[in-house]
């Protein structure tokens, strides 16, 4: 396993880290006695393996529903505790409410000090004024890091990059969680700004978010020969050095083979990454057109100013990379999710589109736009492919 400085928290991270929101029995919170010896003794398998391989950093939250306490089980029963633990606490108004599930997370972990404590989802202007705000839950973690119960402090987050720079601004925080990977390479400038504050950068998702990779299109297979669609993406995360740890998410023993043959390639990145991301970006130009590879997503709507609050850039990123890389499935559940995402995917897909919504209506908004016909085009052809159903976010926050 190779291994990095977590920014200003001056952890020795391994780049693979344990992702503890994927092997869990529920989302809901389960007394113990309803999780099977079968269930756990997936988990504690697992946290053997991660052992094993050199993930002794893993990550889990309080949203994860049985998640903390199987691992806290799992720690116990093992008698493998990683060295480094982190967990994740919403923010919340109140910040007695938010100590209290600090000290319920330590509980259930079983440990006696949680190694990073991130404030989970500091997606609106909101929450950054909960964490920040005088005895908020900034001013709460810093009292528990005086009587030794945590260590560093960090944040992970959805949200627009302009609320991620003003959060890392603040100076408050060690580390930011956040989505970064090939397909969606919108915090760049946020991963750049994080390194000027020596902040640790963990990357969410890169696997499921990232794609599908895990099931990916056979186009996405071609285009990445002769590395898997999961070999590439880890490897194009990880050559850039301002980025420290990628979250793996096992589900089954069998999911970290791929993302460690990423770990023995990594020496060797510069002979693999550069050709891909080149092939990749012509089959871009060639799938949607130069014009509009180029300019697809300038002078578009934000959807808080958009009528129905349909999330266009969202919508017209997913026909994208069905047009350009045959991602179907991932573009029919993440269309699905608009609406029913609240702050941690907002705004709606198009279903709302000749509805309650005009064409008048979006063409008005779309005015500074190279081409809003083809805009209108684009979002019914998503309603007519994946508008007769709703998905929910896996948390139910």
């Amino acid at each position: 396993m190779h291994y990095r400085r977590f920014g200003r928290t001056n952890l020795k991270i391994p780049v693979l880290s344990l992702g503890g929101m994927r092997f869990q029995k529920s989302w809901d919170q389960l007394d113990f006695s309803e999780i099977s010896y079968e269930e756990q003794n997936n988990v504690e398998n697992i946290l053997n393996l991660a052992s094993k391989y050199g993930l002794s950093h893993v990550e889990t939250a309080k949203y994860y529903g049985t998640s903390e306490m199987q691992l806290g089980m799992g720690f116990k029963n093992t008698k493998k505790i990683p060295n480094i633990i982190q967990t994740k606490i919403p923010p919340n108004s109140d910040p007695e409410v938010f100590k209290s599930d600090v000290m319920t997370s330590i509980e259930k972990l079983k440990v006696k000090r949680i190694d990073l404590l991130a404030i989970h989802g500091i997606n609106t202007n909101e929450h950054l004024r909960q964490a920040v705000k005088d005895g908020g839950c900034i001013d709460i973690l810093r009292n528990l890091q005086k009587e030794n119960l945590i260590g560093s402090i960090g944040f992970s987050t959805h949200g627009k990059s302009s609320l991620i720079e003003k959060a890392i601004s603040t100076n408050l925080f060690d580390y930011v969680n956040l989505h970064w990977y090939f397909i969606n390479q919108e915090n760049t400038k946020v991963i750049n700004l994080a390194s000027k504050y020596d902040l640790g950068v963990f990357i969410i998702s890169p696997t499921d978010k990232g794609g599908h990779l895990h099931t990916p299109s056979i186009k996405m297979l071609e285009l990445c020969q002769p590395l898997h669609p999961i070999v590439f993406n880890d490897l194009f995360c990880l050559r850039n050095q301002n980025v420290h740890t990628l979250s793996v998410g096992i589900a089954k023993e069998a999911d970290f083979a791929l993302h460690l043959e990423a770990v023995s390639l990594l020496s060797k990145s510069e002979k693999y990454v550069p050709e891909i991301i080149n092939r990749l970006r012509q089959e871009s130009i060639n799938s949607l057109g130069l014009e509009w590879h180029q300019n697809w997503n300038r002078n578009l709507p934000s959807w808080e100013y958009t009528p129905g609050n349909i999330n266009i850039p969202i919508l017209l990123w997913l026909a994208n990379l069905i047009d350009w890389l045959d991602m179907e499935g991932y573009a029919r559940a993440r269309y699905q999710l608009l609406g029913n995402g609240s702050h941690w995917f907002p705004g709606n897909n198009s279903n709302l589109l000749d509805v309650d919504v005009t064409e008048d209506q979006l063409l008005n908004v779309l005015e500074g736009h190279i081409n809003p016909k083809k805009v209108l085009r684009k979002l019914r052809t998503l309603k007519e492919k994946f508008g007769d159903n709703a998905a929910k976010r896996l948390s139910k926050k």
